[in-house]
């Protein structure tokens, strides 16, 4: 092969080389450009319409919301009045099964309810904290309130506390007691003095004339 041939090839693959090399810069550099630009459009920011936009959403989805959470509060009320009203059938049972006075303590000024007992044979009878679940103190949730409570014998009460006693013969102290809500809505339970059932009403009750609805 001539010298010259020799040359021209050598100049042929120095240009591919250096045609490669170019391409090969580009490519790296539209790379980085590309990189440049997310990188400065992700740090950027929220822009003053963007956040205009999120905050009308979010008004627009709790608009959307507060009737359905308010219709919450007379749902939570109900389960609560319903857990009141068992507690109280559970008493009247075990302080006859068991032979013993349990009292109901309403807590007015901490929103809940308690139960204690007293043994009639112990050597110093004293009430004692109930045990098992019935003896869990209730405190109860926010947004429901116990306005006040009447005891047969002691009247209406609406601050400090109250009780309504569970006598081994079978009987009650009759009670009424009013529950409400942020919302103004009331529930009235009260328990028959003979049988310890507790009946649940919507609405405003008052006390019975005589102890029994």
């Amino acid at each position: 092969m001539s010298a010259a041939r020799i040359h021209s090839y050598a100049r042929i693959a120095k240009s591919r080389r250096f045609r490669d090399e170019l391409r090969t810069r580009g490519a790296v550099k539209s790379v980085m450009t590309r990189a440049t630009r997310n990188h400065a459009a992700f740090g950027r920011g929220f822009t003053l319409l963007e956040l205009a936009v999120v905050m009308f959403l979010m008004a627009l989805i709790m608009l959307i919301a507060l009737p359905y959470l308010g219709s919450l509060q007379p749902a939570l009320m109900r389960s609560e009045a319903r857990r009141l009203a068992s507690r109280a059938n559970y008493l009247y049972q075990e302080a006859g099964a068991q032979k013993v006075l349990i009292r109901l303590t309403f807590d007015l000024d901490n929103n809940g309810y308690y139960v204690t007992r007293l043994d009639p044979f112990a050597a110093r009878p004293v009430f004692m904290p109930e045990g098992g679940p019935a003896g869990v103190r209730v405190i109860m949730p926010v947004g429901v309130r116990i306005r006040d409570v009447w005891v047969e014998g002691v009247g209406a009460v609406n601050r400090g506390q109250v009780s309504t006693q569970f006598y081994p013969s079978g009987y009650v102290d009759a009670t009424v007691v009013h529950l409400t809500d942020a919302n103004g809505e009331v529930f009235t339970l009260a328990i028959d003095p003979f049988t310890g059932r507790v009946s649940i009403a919507n609405g405003d009750m008052p006390p019975p004339r005589r102890g029994v609805y």
